[in-house]
This record gives C-alpha cells, sequence and structure tokens, in this order.
C-alpha cells in the first residue's frame, strides 16, 4: 500500500484537483485533504480505492508507451580492462553518471561515478593501475523494446538503470532522467495542477 504522503504526490503528479479525486472515491473534499496531510488514518479499503483511482488515471496518460519510446539509443559502455579514471573521463565527456561494463562484447556488470570515487579514495596510490572490474556493480535488467513504461517506472525505483534488447541485440539504454524527459515528450497532455 503506498503511504499516505504519496497519495498527495501522485495526485498532484497527474495534475489532478482534489475536488476530481474526492468525487471520484464518494469523498469530500475536506475528508481527502485531511487523509492527504495525515490528519486523519483512512481504512484500508478507501486506501485501495484511492490507489486504483490514481492507477487508472496514471495508465491513461501513458497508454501503450514502452521502452523504445524512452530509451536512449546510444549506448556507451566500457570494458573491464579499463582504468578508472578513463572510465570517469568518458562518463564526464558524455554527461552520465552510470556506464556498462562490458568483456567480450557481453554486458558483466556496471559501474557509477559514486564507486569509481570510492575506488580512487581508497586506492590512491594505485590509481592508475585500478581497473573498472575491480569496482564494478550488478549488471542492469534487460528489458525486451516492448517493455511497458509502467512496468519500466516500477523497475526504475530499485535500479539505476535498464538497458533495452530486442533478439538479444542492445538496443539502448533507459535511466529515470530518460524516462521522466520521455514521459514529457509523449502525445498526451496534463491538465494544469490546482
Amino acid at each position: 500500500m503506498d503511504s499516505l504522503s504519496e497519495i498527495r504526490k501522485r495526485r498532484r503528479a497527474l495534475g489532478l484537483p482534489l475536488s476530481a479525486l474526492a468525487q471520484a472515491i464518494g469523498r469530500s473534499d475536506a475528508t481527502l485533504s485531511r487523509i492527504e496531510r495525515g490528519q486523519i488514518r483512512p481504512s484500508y479499503e478507501l486506501v485501495r480505492r484511492i490507489e486504483a483511482y490514481l492507477d487508472e488515471q496514471e495508465g491513461a496518460l501513458m497508454p501503450g508507451l514502452t521502452a523504445k519510446d524512452v530509451m536512449t539509443r546510444t549506448v556507451y559502455t566500457v570494458e573491464g580492462t579499463t582504468p578508472l579514471n578513463q572510465a570517469g573521463a568518458v562518463m564526464e565527456q558524455h554527461g552520465i553518471s552510470q556506464i556498462p561494463v562490458v568483456e567480450g562484447g557481453r554486458v558483466t556488470g556496471s559501474v557509477s561515478e559514486a564507486a569509481i570515487l570510492r575506488a580512487l579514495a581508497q586506492h590512491q596510490s594505485q590509481r592508475a593501475m585500478a581497473r573498472v572490474r575491480e569496482v564494478q556493480e550488478s549488471a542492469y535488467p534487460v528489458v525486451d523494446t516492448d517493455f511497458s513504461v509502467e512496468l519500466l517506472a516500477s523497475l526504475l525505483t530499485r535500479v539505476p538503470a535498464v538497458l533495452v534488447a530486442h533478439r538479444g541485440n542492445l538496443q539502448g539504454i533507459v535511466t529515470k532522467t530518460d524516462l521522466i524527459r520521455g514521459l514529457r515528450a509523449s502525445t498526451f497532455r496534463r491538465p494544469p495542477p490546482a
């Protein structure tokens, strides 16, 4: 169940007036306002109705969007043998904060700016010798190009990026920024928030 504070965030992100949500769930504006502010605790059944309505509205705003609609088609990678300072330079050059790691054309992990910074701070005497494979993190999940944006949004709450493939061939990458940019540029238009 979403926390009560999430209800307000979701409603406002949809540009949905308090009165519209209150009417849809059969409660007064004042009651819903008090729920959103945490002044009263609603029943489980009422929270489920609110969540169901918000889910429905979010789905209406993202009809048919898939990973291929929001992905960045250029995927920068580094080899596991790349020195850390060079990997950092690649990320800086392309304005990215994480990057997939490949070995022999196969994705074996990922590395972030934070991991590189931690490693460089710990290995000051060995900076030139430290390699990406020594500090790499888990590989990003891989989804198909037709993977739904709703599921992608849920996945990106747990991982920093998702790789997009079609028939085993890497097609792109999606980060939270890509998802936000893709949703903003999509054909739907949200009503102004109340």
